[in-house]
């Protein structure tokens, strides 16, 4: 199985193959009523934006059946409660919690980014106004906190559970807003280090990932030694996500991915691909080097210019380099599993979300 990416993952040692798209339907039918009720609680017309941006109604409010994404988060949410012997049930406040958190940062990173399209549509705040989109955003990062807290009040998991899992999801979201702030700090920087960069998708991406990789058993009671191996799945799951993400943003077909074409190379982020490129050293990564530094026409270069662009860092190794590192950080992550006794079914379930998360093509 391969993607445009040019990733491949063999299959894995099970009797059947699990069905990832049963999986992510499952967590979708137990945690969108309790996250639409969650925004329900915005004030107007916060619950109309938030509504949209999740693609539950039109811009004019009709109801609409969208792409709200691929809920990738609040199942692995409902698979770490099961893989304590919990019903999944357990872990819907963490799923619901990292699935607002993550929504905050992505009605965010759409404006710092000025992208004008997310899932096939208009992003919200080309819609409702860049004050909107910040607002909501701000407003959907504390609700993750009040559904958890709720959780020790519906009694769905004990007070220091509960407690437990908002510094986990606190902490988290401190590290993605850290990782952010590199990120766009790195697209003034003429070039970064594949170190810095990794870091940086350590806490964009991986942090989150983490926290929802082990909410759910946290709300469950699990202790810190399972806790932890969990996130390190979770971390390492993360970088390999991001590192296929980087891929798709500067090969990815618009029409499938639902983002900008050439967007990561029009804002000269430096991704993995292209750090690991001005890390080759060759004649290619010293052209890609010069071009990066170089002011003239920032952000306003033409398709052949940034298709030449990534032909430089296709040429340099960066397109490769992170094919493999995302092998590197997948098989990591799937190591990290054998610290933690659970069923073999829960384990596939495992195995198969991380296939998914990089074998992908939006």
């Amino acid at each position: 199985m391969e993607s445009r990416t040019g990733y491949a993952v063999g299959g894995t040692a099970h009797a059947e193959p699990v069905s990832v798209p049963e999986l992510l339907a499952r967590s979708r039918t137990l945690c969108t009523p309790p996250l639409r009720a969650a925004v329900a609680r915005l004030a107007a017309p916060m619950d109309t934006v938030a509504a949209y941006h999740f693609g539950w109604i039109d811009r004019d409010g009709t109801p609409v059946t969208g792409d709200g994404g691929k809920a990738v988060r609040p199942a692995l949410a409902l698979l770490s409660a099961r893989a304590t012997g919990a019903a999944a049930e357990v872990g819907v406040p963490g799923g619901v919690a990292v699935e607002l958190v993550h929504n905050f940062s992505l009605l965010h990173d759409d404006l710092m980014d000025g992208d004008e399209t997310r899932r096939h549509r208009a992003t919200a705040w080309t819609v409702f106004g860049p004050a909107q989109a910040i607002l909501v955003g701000d407003a959907l990062a504390t609700l993750g906190t009040e559904v958890l807290l709720d959780a020790a009040v519906t009694g769905g998991a004990s007070a220091t559970d509960a407690a437990r899992a908002v510094r986990l999801l606190t902490t988290a979201t401190r590290r993605l807003i850290d990782g952010q702030a590199m990120d766009v700090a790195f697209e003034q920087r003429d070039s970064v280090t594949v170190a810095e960069c990794l870091e940086m998708e350590g806490g964009k991406t991986a942090a989150l990932l983490a926290a929802a990789s082990a909410i759910g058993a946290v709300l469950a009671g699990a202790d810190d030694k399972v806790s932890d191996s969990l996130q390190r799945y979770g971390h390492h799951l993360g970088l390999a996500f991001q590192a296929v993400d980087d891929l798709l943003g500067i090969w990815g077909a618009t029409e499938v991915t639902g983002k900008p074409h050439w967007g990561d190379l029009r804002q000269r982020k430096k991704s993995l691909p292209v750090a690991a490129a001005l890390a080759e050293g060759g004649a290619a990564s010293r052209r890609l080097a010069e071009e990066l530094a170089d002011p003239k026409g920032r952000g306003e270069e033409s398709e052949p210019e940034l298709a030449a662009r990534a032909a430089l860092i296709e040429e340099a190794g960066g397109r490769a380099w992170t094919r493999e590192e995302a092998r590197r950080q997948h098989t990591t992550a799937l190591a990290a599993l054998d610290e933690v006794p659970m069923t073999d079914e829960v384990r596939e379930h495992f195995v198969a979300l991380a296939e998914f998360v990089v074998v992908r093509e939006r």
